[in-house]
C-alpha cells in the first residue's frame, strides 16, 4: 500500500470546517496493477470543466489533474496487487477509500459534513477504519463536481503508475491498456504468464497460470 499525502501539494487556504469530500475510485477492473483511491475538497472557484474522468479527452484530463491538485485539497490511496488478492476486489476498493478519506481528514483537523462516494455502495459497515456520514451517487462523477475532480485524480495517478510499470514489463502493453484486459493483453498473459503486478486472483490471470 502506498498512500500520497496531500501536505506537500497543497496550495490553497485551509478548507472551512464545513466541508465535503467527494471520493472515486481506478482499476477496479483491470488484471493487472492498483486499485487507486482519490478524496478530494474542492477549492474556490471550483475548476471550470470538471466531468467523469473517462468522458474527458486525455489532455483535458491531464490540464484538470494539476489545477485540482495545484489548488485543492485532496489525498490519494493506492491498494496493490497482493492486497487486492488478499482482501478482493470489492473490499479493496472501499479500503482505499477509507486510506485516502482518513489521510485527507486528519490534514484538515476535522470530520467532512458529508462524503460523497460514485457508486452504490460506501465503506460505511465494511472497513473498520470508516467513520463519516457517507453518501453513495450512482454516476456521481458525471453528477458532483468534487467526486469529478476525484475520479479525474485517481485516473491520472493510476495512469501514471501503470505507465512506470511498463518499462519493468513492457511485455503486457500497460501503457497502452492499463493493465485491461485487452486482447493484446491476453495474449500476452498467454505467451509470458503473470507477472508480479498481475491480480492471480482474477480469472483470467488464474487461468494464464495453469499453462
Amino acid at each position: 500500500m502506498d498512500t500520497a499525502t496531500p501536505q506537500d501539494f497543497f496550495r490553497a487556504e485551509r478548507a472551512a470546517p464545513d466541508f465535503v469530500i467527494g471520493v472515486d475510485e481506478a482499476g477496479r477492473g483491470p488484471l493487472a496493477g492498483p486499485v487507486v483511491a482519490a478524496a478530494v475538497v474542492l477549492c474556490e472557484p471550483i475548476p471550470a470543466g470538471l466531468d467523469d474522468s473517462k468522458k474527458l479527452v486525455p489532455a483535458r484530463r491531464a490540464e484538470l489533474d494539476f489545477v485540482i491538485r495545484e489548488k485543492c485539497r485532496w489525498a490519494v490511496a493506492v491498494v496493490e496487487p497482493e492486497e487486492i488478492d488478499r482482501l478482493n476486489i470489492f473490499m479493496a476498493t472501499m479500503e482505499a477509500m477509507t486510506r485516502c478519506v482518513a489521510e485527507l481528514c486528519a490534514a484538515l483537523d476535522g470530520p467532512p459534513r458529508e462524503v460523497l462516494i460514485d457508486g452504490n455502495m460506501t465503506p460505511h459497515g465494511r472497513c473498520e477504519g470508516w467513520r463519516w456520514k457517507a453518501r453513495p451517487i450512482v454516476g456521481g462523477d458525471g453528477i458532483e463536481p468534487c467526486i469529478s475532480a476525484a475520479s479525474i485524480i485517481a485516473k491520472e495517478w493510476r495512469d501514471r503508475l501503470m505507465i512506470e510499470a511498463a518499462r519493468e514489463h513492457p511485455a503486457y502493453g500497460w501503457e497502452r491498456n492499463k493493465g485491461y484486459g485487452t486482447a493484446e493483453h491476453r495474449e500476452a498473459l498467454r505467451l509470458h504468464g503473470p507477472s508480479p503486478l498481475h491480480r492471480r486472483s482474477f480469472a483470467p490471470v488464474a487461468q494464464a497460470n495453469l499453462l
